[in-house]
């Protein structure tokens, strides 16, 4: 008879949690468990945690203070362009060739400060790109092999 008993309960209470899975699972009651709703902060860093996003969101943070980190002269003339996480190169993109010049000589003292603010090995390299030149193509009829001054483009 004990027996019986013990098979029906255990029938009872696997019916049990099957019509809580049909009616969209256990729900939380008055404690704090873990599917409990999150602050939305807190799913953030959870689902950075989660997936592996830790750097690209670091270096993201940087991008968005980076005159702060670099300095206001030097913000004010380059601009971070994209973080390439494979390689963890950070290219910059200089209005002129001088600022391009300046920030290639500062390269060194400015990852050691990178790397203090996000992590040791986080941006192994700054690449500087200078400015962009203009097309040069004013017309149907172009001289190849003519692109200007090369000195103020690159």
């Amino acid at each position: 008879m004990r027996a019986a008993r013990e098979q029906a309960r255990a029938r009872g209470t696997a019916t049990q949690q099957k019509k809580q899975a049909r009616r969209g699972g256990l729900r939380s009651g008055a404690r704090a468990d873990g599917r409990d709703p999150l602050p939305l902060g807190a799913a953030i860093n959870r689902l950075i945690t989660e997936r592996g996003w830790e750097a690209p969101a670091a270096v993201g943070g940087v991008m968005g203070r980076w005159p702060q980190i670099v300095g206001e002269d030097l913000a004010n003339h380059c601009v971070p362009q994209k973080y390439d996480e494979d390689a963890r190169v950070l290219i910059v993109q200089c209005d002129s060739t001088a600022w391009a010049t300046q920030l290639r000589l500062l390269s060194p003292q400015l990852v050691a400060r990178l790397n203090e603010d996000l992590g040791h090995g986080a941006v192994r390299h700054l690449k500087v790109k200078g400015p962009g030149g203009p097309a040069h193509r004013y017309g149907p009829l172009r001289a190849p092999g003519s692109t200007g001054p090369g000195d103020t483009y690159g």
